[in-house]
């Protein structure tokens, strides 16, 4: 959880100095996110597959293979980042005007959007190192590799931005939205280069090899890219859905665009504590599948759905009772604000049912049971939320405040699946070492 509220700051700080320029660069950065997150599938598929394989090969011992999977996952998310580098690179600008028609919001968009595309292996093989020591048991060295990369970001961001650094008041480089990119990209590389050394150096029975990284096995690499394959897809339907959200967003305008990209970086520091005890839980369950100790991985899920309610419920009573106060943190428009004020506290009711069913799935990722997240996506997003927002936006033409609700009967949906599948208890039989 450490490690995740500290890598949130990377969207947190970006939104809140972004937002100093203007909600329109908000609005852009917002349009460029939905975008990078469609090929962020690329990243999914390879590392919830190396979730399971990691973790279960360190429960049964088998640490020689345990190493080849690591070396295996970081050249295939180099190999991946690289192909959908050269599509964004290509798609990006007539994608960023499919979004929107405002000349201020595509601009700040490939502004932002080119440089983390053109270093997106750094950010796929930086996730893979933070993985592979989580799935071993080490969680507080990629905490304090990714505070100090949040730190130099919070650092550096407003140093490349502005012409002025605010408080400071010393010359910045005033290079606007790219100086926010450009500040994640060096904090990231710095990070990459720090957890792939850990990895090289060796800790315990973790260690990895150059020539590893050069010598291909078909049968960890068919592994890696079919068993995160049904997680993919889900996160390739959970993504298009948030596309096609975006585009009907874009109907009530650039304020509403804006709205949005607050409250998604707000709901995503909600995820904090429900992704820190997904991952803790994911390592568990698969460990003890391996070791053949399914009560223990059963005990796991119970608690981390507990934990991660109680968490997120402390959330969801700050955003209801100061949404004013979140929302002037990053913009100044009134509109924005006024807007953002039902979103904060509609959107974060929804945290709250999607710790029960991130919980849940946390058994199937450890067992390498995945497709029941794709499935539980598709129903989600598409068979509720979507139509639910075609039918007032489009065809009822209601104020924008009724689509936030969309977001609490699509997380609705997910835990009543995610409840049923983990009831009839497949994913206690399942291994895929």
């Amino acid at each position: 959880m450490g490690g995740f509220a500290l890598q949130s700051l990377y969207d947190i700080v970006d939104m809140f100095w972004v937002g100093r320029i203007s909600a329109k660069a908000i609005a852009g950065v917002t349009v460029f996110s939905t975008i990078f997150w469609l090929v962020e599938v690329l990243n999914e598929i390879i590392g919830m597959s190396s979730t399971s394989l990691i973790s279960q090969n360190y429960g049964a011992r088998d640490y020689e293979r345990m190493n080849r999977v690591i070396e295996q996952t970081i050249v295939f998310k180099v190999f991946v980042a690289l192909i959908a580098s050269g599509i964004m690179v290509v798609f990006l600008k007539p994608m960023m005007s499919f979004f929107s028609k405002d000349l201020e919001v595509i601009k700040a968009g490939l502004d932002y959007g080119y440089w983390r595309t053109f270093f997106m292996p750094v950010f796929f093989a930086t996730y893979s190192t933070y993985t592979a020591q989580r799935m071993t048991g080490e969680s507080r060295l990629p905490m304090v590799i990714m505070g100090t990369s949040a730190i130099l970001n919070v650092v550096l961001d407003p140093i490349f931005m502005f012409d002025r650094v605010p408080i400071l008041e010393i010359r910045g480089f005033n290079m606007g939205v790219s100086g926010a990119a450009i500040a994640t990209v060096i904090s990231t590389v710095v990070a990459f280069i720090w957890g792939f050394g850990t990895l090289l150096k060796g800790r315990s029975n973790v260690k990895i090899t150059l020539a590893g990284l050069f010598r291909l096995n078909r049968e960890i690499d068919l592994k890696l890219l079919t068993i995160g394959l049904p997680s993919g897809v889900e996160m390739l339907m959970r993504s298009a859905s948030n596309a096609i959200l975006t585009k009907v967003l874009s109907l009530y305008g650039s304020a509403t665009l804006a709205t949005v990209g607050v409250v998604s970086r707000l709901m995503g520091l909600a995820f904090v504590p429900l992704m820190g005890f997904s991952m803790g839980s994911s390592a568990i369950v698969g460990q003890n599948l391996g070791a053949n100790k399914v009560h223990r991985a059963e005990k796991t899920v119970y608690l981390s759905a507990l934990y991660g309610s109680l968490f997120v419920l402390v959330l969801v009573v700050f955003a209801n009772l100061y949404p004013q106060v979140i929302m002037n943190l990053f913009v100044h428009e009134k509109d924005v604000i006024q807007e953002g004020i039902s979103a904060v506290r509609i959107g974060s009711w929804s945290m709250l049912i999607a710790a029960f069913s991130i919980s849940l799935m946390s058994s199937f990722f450890g067992a390498g049971y995945t497709l029941p997240a794709m499935f539980s996506s598709i129903i989600g997003r598409w068979f509720v939320q979507l139509p639910y927002v075609i039918l007032v936006a489009v065809i009822l033409k209601l104020p924008s405040v009724y689509i936030w609700f969309s977001f609490i009967v699509a997380e609705v949906a997910e835990l009543l699946y995610s409840l049923f599948v983990f009831s009839q208890g497949k994913w206690k039989e399942y291994r895929v070492k």
